[in-house]
């Protein structure tokens, strides 16, 4: 098992947390993992990235320039990445925010309203969370238990009650249907 991901957006929509999320999943699953953020120094509302590779063997770099998997939660990433994605790779693109539809073939294209949803249900803020449970779903990367727990370990002690609430989030999107 060997999955590349990236995880693209504005700074602000939590690109950074569920790319930590994933690595700590894939590290408590017992997994070797590379997480490799990228922001701009403008932080909120500048361009944020980041890469997150989970591997059964050792990872020779965490580099990922062109991600199995990709998730966009904003325009300009989608236009930056969506050619970057092999064959084969999967897009989780949040649709409320991204208009462009790729008429690619070759991949697996995810679309979810994930910010309308997470708006229309009060979880403002965890659009990210819920682009995550679509694309647990569509994608075989790691079991639901693993990222529970990688929540557990992201979220500091200061807002603890924000768990449950994350959970709930990727339980949206892992149930959401197009």
């Amino acid at each position: 098992m060997s999955k590349n991901m990236l995880f693209a957006g504005f700074g602000g929509q939590g690109i950074q947390f569920v790319a930590k999320v994933m690595a700590y999943a894939g590290l408590v699953s017992g997994n070797n993992v590379s997480w490799l953020p990228s922001y701009g120094p403008e932080m909120r509302g500048g361009t944020s990235n980041c890469a997150v590779c989970i591997d059964k063997d050792p990872i020779a770099s965490p580099l990922v320039t062109e991600p199995e998997i990709l998730m966009v939660l904003n325009e300009p990433s989608y236009d930056k990445f969506i050619n970057a994605v092999p064959e084969n790779g999967t897009v989780v693109i949040d649709s409320f925010l991204v208009k462009t539809k790729s008429d690619r073939k070759d991949i697996n294209l995810c679309y979810i309203p994930a910010t309308q949803l997470a708006n229309e249900k009060h979880f403002n803020g965890l659009a990210n969370m819920i682009a995550l449970g679509y694309m647990l779903k569509n994608v075989d990367i790691i079991e639901l238990e693993w990222i529970y727990k990688g929540i557990e370990k992201c979220v500091p002690a200061s807002k603890k009650d924000m768990i449950e609430k994350n959970i709930e989030a990727i339980k949206i999107g892992y149930e959401f249907t197009a």
